[in-house]
């Protein structure tokens, strides 16, 4: 079965205070569907396209529970922390 994997870019972060609340909820979540973070922010370049202040991705089992936990209650509580607060794009992705 093939893995599922958030793939999150943060095109802007307005509060860092505010994503940390986020992350602590959010750790949660992603662990209650056995998630691993592969990357969380950290030392970056561009080398096409625009800059981005972080990027996380994060490996589920299957593409299944990587949908099941952003759709979860509790992902739900720490995505609404976040709101406003940062702009982002966000997918699911099925890889290997």
């Amino acid at each position: 079965m093939s893995k599922g994997y958030w793939l999150s870019v943060y095109e802007k972060i307005e509060n860092i205070e505010t994503l940390k609340k986020y992350a602590v909820k959010a750790t949660t979540a992603i662990g209650k569907y056995s998630g691993k973070f592969l990357v969380r922010g950290g030392k970056n370049i561009t080398l096409e396209g625009n800059q981005s202040p972080r990027t996380v991705i994060v490996e589920f089992s299957n593409f299944s529970d990587a949908e099941k936990c952003y759709n979860s209650d509790e992902y739900k509580e720490a995505l609404n922390i976040l709101r406003g607060s940062v702009k982002r794009n966000l997918q699911i992705i099925e890889g290997t």
